[in-house]
């Protein structure tokens, strides 16, 4: 066992926080969303990219942009940790998420282009119930801000490199983004620096659904198992972020980062072993 890993596993957090961290590890570095989809529909990703028509492809940065406005409007309208609900929040979240992705599905691409801004906020809802759950103030326009992040986290290309795209790397590169909107509130999140950081990684998985959902073949069955999918990977992605941040108010940061590290590197090497 290495030092850091003796260090980070024995000496620094508790084994409860470890065992939290180490779930929190894999819903943030495991199976991409790429991968999720292309196991779902059975085609690779490249295959999923070319079914999207031409002209659909350079809209959708506009189309992602516009569904996170539109998200953020409406999702943090009113506080999801207190908003009452008529059955437990991940299977409510679920079920609206299954319904639009069937109806998205059924009516194929144009279909699938209504349906994003629906889905985008119930990801947002969900995320920011999750964020409560963890304890953040969801009143704070920064945690606003985290869970928006949550996107970008999500939206990370396994095939880039890794020093760029880890979970920290994003962290950092999302909060030199968010400094552009320091002072500014919950609208300051609206404005292009910020949301267009988010976007450009949102970007990725978007692109990917609307492929999977572009004909309208599919059908409302395999719409709605798309938006699962979609629903699902967030919805972990946003466990993994808010449990590291959970750790980080209570251990410190840079404990949990060492932690977190060692963890990850364990996984490598018995990944590569």
């Amino acid at each position: 066992m290495s030092t850091a890993i003796a260090l980070a596993e024995g000496n620094t957090l508790p084994a409860s926080a470890l065992a939290d961290l180490r779930r929190a590890v894999a819903q943030l570095e495991d199976l991409s969303y790429a991968a999720r989809l292309s196991q779902l529909v059975g085609k690779p990703v490249e295959a999923l990219k070319n079914r999207l028509p031409g002209p659909v492809q350079g809209m959708v940065d506009g189309a992602v942009r516009r569904a996170l406005s539109a998200a953020m409007e409406a999702a943090l309208r009113s506080d999801p940790a207190r908003t009452p609900l008529p059955v437990e929040s991940s299977w409510f979240h679920r079920g609206m998420a299954a319904a639009s992705g069937a109806a998205g599905g059924a009516l194929g691409l144009p279909g699938t282009l209504v349906e994003l801004p629906v889905s985008t906020t119930l990801l947002l809802r969900q995320i920011a119930a999750i964020a409560a759950e963890n304890g953040e103030d969801l009143k704070r326009p920064e945690i606003a801000a985290e869970c928006l992040k949550v996107f970008a986290l999500g939206g990370r290309d396994p095939r880039d490199d890794a020093a760029e795209s880890g979970y920290f790397a994003v962290r950092i590169a999302l909060a030199e983004a968010l400094k552009t909107v320091a002072g500014k509130g919950v609208a300051g999140l609206m404005l292009p620096g910020f949301l267009g950081t988010i976007a450009a990684r949102f970007g990725g998985p978007v692109a990917l659904k609307l492929s999977a959902q572009a004909a309208p073949i599919i059908g409302a069955a395999a719409g709605a198992a798309v938006n699962l999918a979609f629903l699902e990977h967030f919805r972990g992605v946003g466990q993994g972020h808010f449990t590291v941040r959970r750790l980080e108010r209570t251990y410190g940061a840079e404990p949990v980062k060492l932690a977190y590290e060692a963890i990850q590197e364990t996984r490598d090497a018995r990944f590569n072993a």
